[in-house]
């Protein structure tokens, strides 16, 4: 079975948008050294990770069941995030 197209696109697309913003971020702490700028750089690494495992799941790999991987690349994502909210917010 094939995947069409446009979903395909609509991935990689996500994967693109995701990898740019984390690229974006991470130049951003570099440049200020704001660590809430890093946690939220981590975060959108890891969402591009779950992307890369989505594109990898659903069209590169359609018989390889990656479900797993792409939820604890989500968790991972929302667990840095939080941790970077909280831990900003007492200081």
């Amino acid at each position: 079975m094939t995947t069409p197209l446009g979903p395909a696109a609509v991935y990689f697309l996500c994967l693109a948008t995701s990898a740019l913003c984390a690229g974006l971020l991470l130049r951003a702490f570099l440049a200020s050294r704001s660590k809430l700028l890093l946690w939220t750089a981590l975060a959108f690494v890891f969402l591009a990770l779950n992307n890369l495992f989505l594109v990898g799941d659903l069209v590169v790999f359609p018989d390889v069941d990656l479900w797993p991987w792409r939820q604890a690349a989500s968790v991972a994502a929302i667990a840095v995030l939080l941790y970077g909210f909280i831990w900003e917010s007492e200081r």
